[in-house]
């Protein structure tokens, strides 16, 4: 299998809640919204990370982004009211999580140098 792309889905319940929040997070609107209850954005090197309502799994899901200043961007996410729950410093990576509206878990991850 040779897979080239990938997609990655954030389940919400309230959506009108939660695109402001994903907004904020990702600091512009979305690049795409194909259906009314969904929202898409493109990441830089290909992938998506898409937003959709769907009760059934809302606050189940979890998405990891590697940044590449994770304090620079707890410093932008606290001026727009986003903190993280938990940070921490491992062999390999900086991380800091968050919990969207619903309780989903997102992870900014960043490599300590000559680790990824």
């Amino acid at each position: 299998m040779t897979i080239t792309n990938a997609l990655a889905g954030i389940a919400v319940d309230d959506f009108g809640e939660s695109l402001p929040w994903y907004e904020l997070l990702f600091g512009r609107e979305a690049d795409s919204r194909p259906l009314g209850d969904v929202a898409e954005w493109k990441l830089p090197t290909d992938g998506w990370i898409q937003l959709i309502t769907d009760g059934d799994r809302a606050g189940a899901s979890t998405l990891t982004l590697i940044v590449d200043d994770l304090a620079g961007e707890l410093h932008r996410l606290k001026s727009v009211g986003i903190e993280p729950v938990a940070k921490s410093m491992g062999d390999f990576f900086k991380t800091a999580k968050l919990r969207d509206p619903d309780g989903n878990q997102i992870v900014l991850s960043e490599p300590r140098p000559g680790t990824y």
